[in-house]
């Protein structure tokens, strides 16, 4: 078989470190039955452990000779090859209580996990590889540097855990940032409060647009003082300040003042 050689435009850095490949497929910890789909395989470092263990494995792949391979590679009763952009996937015709595993590219990461929060309700857990960088984002509390929009929309849909980093050299060819492991586990229907997604949405977006101005400035002609005090939340604040609770919250308070200005819902 040729040798594969790495496609810039689709961000492939390949993962060929045996012991973190293992460590990856202990973390996810897959059972046989498990409804579970691969995005990005690659050259199998994750694809050829996980479908020795599942009775079953979806996968998602762009690159035409790659998917190619892995058809030959394997029959469609063990692994099904799903061949285009995942930002484009219909996860919704996946089973349910689906599990999403993979080596992301990096430079589609922030959008494909928007796309994925869409499909919450029918995933049980997700365990990436990404970016270092942004798995910090993604799990940074409050008043920190790292804590943004990204933080705020997916903290609010999953709870999230940096499992473990991997440097550069476990790849090939090798990237020149370091990567780490997440896991996202989508919060329970029960905890999920807000109102209205598009506006609580929105309202992250406006409040970190410039992450210097207080509140009371990246948040002007939504909230007057009066509002603020009806919230227990001080103008003065930055958005870097809020717990996802307080966004919730003003998100909500908007919906139901029917305040919310054009394109919230």
């Amino acid at each position: 078989m040729d040798k594969h050689i790495p496609r810039r435009r689709f961000g492939q850095h390949f993962l060929t470190d045996q012991a973190v490949i293992a460590e990856i497929v202990a973390a996810i910890h897959p059972l046989a039955e498990d409804a579970m789909v691969e995005i990005g395989p690659g050259l199998e470092a994750l694809t050829a452990p996980l479908a020795a263990l599942l009775r079953h494995l979806e996968v998602i792949e762009i690159d035409r000779d790659i998917a190619a391979r892995l058809r030959g590679a394997y029959p469609p009763d063990r692994v099904s090859v799903h061949e285009g952009d995942v930002l484009e996937f219909d996860f919704s015709a996946l089973p349910a209580k689906l599990r999403v595993v993979g080596n992301l590219p990096y430079n589609i990461s922030t959008p494909l996990l928007f796309h994925l929060a869409r499909y919450a309700d029918r995933i049980r857990d997700m365990h990436f590889m990404l970016q270092k960088e942004v798995v910090e984002r993604m799990v940074a509390r409050p008043g920190g540097a790292d804590y943004g929009r990204l933080s705020v929309t997916l903290q609010y849909r999953f709870d999230m855990e940096l499992l473990f980093g991997v440097g550069p050299g476990a790849f090939s060819p090798p990237p020149q940032v370091d990567s780490a492991v997440v896991r996202m586990v989508p919060r329970p229907r029960a905890q999920l409060t807000a109102a209205s997604l598009p506006a609580l949405e929105q309202v992250v977006r406006r409040a970190f647009a410039q992450r210097r101005k207080t509140l009371r400035n990246s948040l002007a002609g939504l909230l007057a003082a009066e509002d603020y005090a009806a919230l227990g939340i001080a103008p003065g604040l930055r958005a870097q300040n809020l717990a996802v609770a307080d966004f919730v919250a003003i998100g909500n308070y908007l919906a139901e003042k029917q305040r919310l200005p054009p394109g919230f819902d």
